[in-house]
């Protein structure tokens, strides 16, 4: 039947109404649509209905008090399904604009805290994102809430295996923007300085007094605009942050300075003006830095995964991308390629290359039954596996959405000064207007009124405040990279403060994550090292298997040459077997060895148990009927594991090991090194729960690791310390960065993060004394602005020079 036009009713309504998109269904025909027309335009209270059979939709517009319910109900009695949007509550993470500190995350987390149906509320400063959740019809309510509050809310995604709504991108582009303002607000910050040195003459001489207006200027409502316009979007909204304090302190001496250079007054105050906007601008740089790295963890986890996947339909192999691969789809993988989604092997065998996921160095062997995972390579052998987990339920997926759940969960640590800054600011207006009519009205003084309660703004100038942090940090920082230590927040050096106990990740953390020949057993005084060794590196040449290279790593350090094999065979997950100088060579585990027909003494079995309990793996060599050698193989612990671990017990530290190893391995690492405890056969999705179990124990973690499945871990802790030389993800979930892999910069990255905090500490005691203290008597106009100016730069020198101690510190 040809398609019939859409029909449509039209009346009109004083009410307040809304517009409605539903899909319908039943529908085979225009008359069909003309039934479903008719029964919703005689209900009360809808004025405009579209109907078009052809998409299935209607779209129709009512009044607000109209139900859904009975729309649906009077389709119903048509004879059609009016479906309905599905209001049951569920997960929601939209991107949050306008965000810049902790009082930020403060606001929109009460905002949406206080609305009836919003529940478990996360706001992330480092994501820009807010999750929460809530019924989908309640997203109107929730945007005009947080709209009040003076932010915007932006996106909103459903989907936890993509990364944030550009979190990134946001981040780069405040960092360009307080990047360039940095360059600019250089030069006259320098300039303004410079005539601190010849003050007298500067401030008597106009074209200099010109010159430093025109300058201060640019820099207030240029170079500071940002902090200007947010304080004034603060104010809109009846709220304050660090900003208010920013934009009224810099506004007043800008302003004061101003009215003294048009009536020919000399107390000029553009250098501290200009210099408290550059070093905000500079720790706005840092901050904006530092917070770009926090969403590209995802970013990474995600782009770890393959692009394509080759499956096999109706017979036929196809390359598709790995969106469109099903459930259930044959699966086909080649050596050297990404394995592209979670599944079974129902064909072939290999070994997997899965240090992307867990760090661990050695390929895991697969074959028939056994589980294969996303985004891990496929080293040598071709595998084809069904399609098990596909999208966001794939195991690289789900720790994505740990990262994400991780982040937003952190302690809503606020710097102290933006604690403060509501009550601090409120308080200095209150006093400054105070000052002024208190002088006004008995002292009759326009003039001394004014200067007074100058006085009073211009010794609370938020100077000090804005340098505590950032100079601090910006010295521990630098202290920190030349010792190879990559301090990544402020909020960590907080809570370096409290951590009592280290997890340190094994493989690739404590231990090299590089097999290697550790031990060569003879079964009888005629049989040397050196021929155990050559005879099983000859066979193992031709089986490109980790272990199997360790043996002729091993064996090229004693020979520059390998005996040459004929009839070499490779047995999967068994052995290798050929011909060497004429002789049968077995090389593999013992039970292959000995029914290849080689023959085991009872020693050298006893010999195998021991150093496999040991945390070994043991490679028996058989030759001509009888075993004899065992080459033991392992992974090396660090040179400075134990140093590393003695230092943090100076420090009063618990030092626990989580790793993926059995019992026996794990406890022969620790045992060697020195560790207290032992957390073993820790699965990769797991790290993250012992780490939570511990927190919920009472203990204050730092989590210590290199691996792709270290990363939830790693935000999940107190502190997260990843190593430079692992994965570019668990460096971009931590809070620390050691360059390179030396694990006694795990303590010392802690001591200089407690010195740096104690320090930030110290400064804003500093500061709060320097800009409270002389308050009282700004107000009793004892204290002109000049000596507000030289107290308020006073704190800053304290501040400047208690911050540069750091670079004494000694590792």
């Amino acid at each position: 039947m040809p398609e019939q036009p859409t029909h449509t009713h039209q009346s009109h309504s004083a009410n307040t109404s809304r517009t409605l998109a539903l899909n319908v269904t039943g529908m085979t025909c225009g008359s069909c649509a003309a039934r479903v027309e008719k029964s919703l335009v005689n209900q009360p209270g809808v004025t405009d209905v579209a109907v078009n059979y052809a998409t299935g939709q209607v779209t129709l517009t009512a009044d607000d008090a109209v139900q859904e319910a009975a729309l649906a109900e009077a389709v119903k009695q048509a004879g059609y399904t009016l479906v309905l949007p599905d209001t049951s509550p569920r997960e929601h993470t939209v991107a949050i604009e306008g965000m810049t500190c902790g009082s930020c995350v403060a606001r929109v987390d009460k905002a949406l805290s206080q609305l009836d149906g919003v529940s478990d509320v996360r706001v992330n400063l480092a994501t820009h994102t807010a999750t929460f959740i809530a019924s989908p019809d309640m997203l109107d309510t929730i945007t005009r809430a947080v709209t009040t509050a003076g932010y915007t809310l932006a996106h909103d995604t459903n989907d936890a295996s993509q990364a944030p709504p550009s979190p990134v991108d946001e981040e780069l582009r405040l960092r360009r923007l307080w990047g360039r303002r940095l360059a600019l607000v250089a030069l006259p910050a320098l300039l303004l300085l410079s005539t601190m040195l010849v003050h007298d003459w500067a401030v008597m001489t106009p074209w200099v007094r010109y010159t430093q207006l025109i300058l201060a200027t640019g820099v207030q409502f240029y170079i500071g605009w940002p902090f200007l316009a947010e304080a004034a979007k603060r104010a809109r909204y009846r709220s304050v942050s660090m900003d208010t304090l920013i934009a009224l302190g810099t506004l007043s001496a800008y302003s004061y300075s101003t009215v003294q250079v048009a009536t020919g007054g000399h107390d000029l105050y553009f250098e501290a003006q200009v210099v408290i906007i550059a070093f905000l601008v500079l720790g706005r740089y840092l901050e904006a830095r530092a917070k770009a790295n926090a969403g590209q963890a995802m970013r990474a986890l995600l782009e770890l995964g393959a692009k394509q996947a080759r499956v096999l339909r109706d017979g036929v192999e196809q390359d598709i991308a790995v969106e469109d691969v099903r459930l259930g789809d044959v699966v086909i993988v080649r050596p050297g390629e990404k394995i592209p989604v979670d599944g079974v092997v129902t064909l072939g065998a290999s070994a997997v290359d899965e240090s992307m996921l867990t760090g661990e160095s050695v390929p895991v062997e697969k074959t028939v039954g056994d589980p294969v995972t996303a985004a891990t390579i496929n080293t040598f052998g071709m595998l084809t596996f069904e399609a098990t987990a596909i999208g966001k339920d794939t195991v690289i997926a789900r720790i994505v959405q740990l990262v994400a759940n991780a982040q937003a969960g952190k302690s809503r640590i606020q710097r102290l000064a933006d604690q403060v800054s509501g009550v601090f600011v409120h308080t200095v207006i209150v006093i400054a207007l105070g000052t002024f009519i208190g002088w006004y009205a008995f002292g009759d003084d326009t003039g001394k009124a004014l200067t007074a309660a100058v006085a009073v703004l211009i010794i609370a100038c938020p100077c000090a405040l804005g340098l505590a942090t950032p100079m601090a940090t910006m010295t521990g920082m630098g202290r920190g990279a030349q010792l190879g230590i990559l301090i990544r927040s402020t909020a960590m050096l907080e809570r370096s403060q409290h951590i009592d106990t280290v997890v340190f990740d094994k493989t690739g953390t404590l231990t090299t994550a590089t097999m290697t020949v550790t031990h060569v057993d003879l079964a009888s005084p005629d049989t040397n090292a050196h021929d155990v060794v050559l005879f099983a590196a000859a066979v193992e040449a031709y089986a490109e298997h980790p272990i199997g290279q360790a043996i002729v790593n091993d064996a090229r350090t004693r020979t520059d040459a390998l005996p040459a094999v004929t009839d070499f065979a490779a047995h999967f997950g068994l052995g290798v077997t050929g011909q060497v100088n004429g002789q049968q060579v077995a090389v593999g585990r013992a039970s292959f060895v000995t029914d290849q027909g080689h023959t085991l003494t009872q020693g050298l079995a006893e010999l195998i148990t021991e150093r496999q309990n040991a945390g070994h793996t043991v490679v028996v060599v058989g030759v001509a009927g009888t075993v004899i050698g065992t080459i033991a193989i392992a992974d090396t612990i660090k040179d400075d594991a134990a140093a590393a671990v003695a230092e943090l017990h100076t420090l009063g530290m618990q030092v626990v090991m989580l790793t993926g190893d059995n019992e026996a391995t794990a406890q022969t690492v620790a045992d060697t090194i020195g560790i207290d405890t032992v957390i073993a056969g820790v699965l990769p999705d797991q790290k993250q729960a012992e780490i939570i179990r511990l927190q919920d124990a009472g203990r204050n973690v730092a989590m210590v690791g290199d691996g792709v499945n270290d990363a939830p871990a790693l935000v999940q802790a107190n502190v997260g310390i990843a190593l430079g030389s692992g994965t570019d993800v668990a460096i971009e979930s931590a809070d620390i960065t050691l360059l390179g892999s030396a694990t006694t910069l795990v303590g010392t990255a802690i001591r200089l993060a407690r010195r740096t905090n104690r320090l930030i500490k110290q400064n804003l005691f500093w500061a709060f004394v320097y800009n409270t203290a002389a308050i009282p008597l700004a107000a009793a106009g004892r204290l002109n602005p000049m000596i507000a100016g030289a107290a308020m730069a006073m704190s800053s020198v304290s501040v400047v020079a208690n911050s540069l101690r750091l670079r004494r510190f000694k590792r």
